[in-house]
């Protein structure tokens, strides 16, 4: 799975718009193999992305549980230590993560 695709359910503060479309972008990207589409298939790409954020906001907000919400800060904080750990830094830049 693509990695700049992020785990969206039960997060605080909540999932936004902009976090679903950015997440379905990426995988229609994945998906497609473009990072950017010809002038011939751009509505398509576009019509699928949207799709796909659609989708996946009716996921999100049908899904229950019974686990408090999950921090982004913290869960920031151990991308960036995942990240520093893989690359071989001690600190990852805020915007390489």
């Amino acid at each position: 799975m693509c990695r700049n695709i992020r785990t969206l359910h039960n997060m605080a503060p909540t999932t936004t718009d902009d976090e679903v479309h950015a997440a379905a972008l990426q995988y229609v990207r994945k998906v497609s193999g473009m990072t950017k589409p010809s002038r011939a298939n751009q509505e398509v790409f576009d019509r699928a992305v949207a799709e796909v954020a659609h989708v996946t906001a009716h996921l999100l907000a049908d899904l229950v549980t019974q686990a408090p919400p999950r921090d982004r800060e913290v869960e920031d904080a151990r991308r960036r230590a995942r990240a520093a750990e893989r690359y071989g830094r001690s600190e990852v830049p805020q915007a390489a993560v």
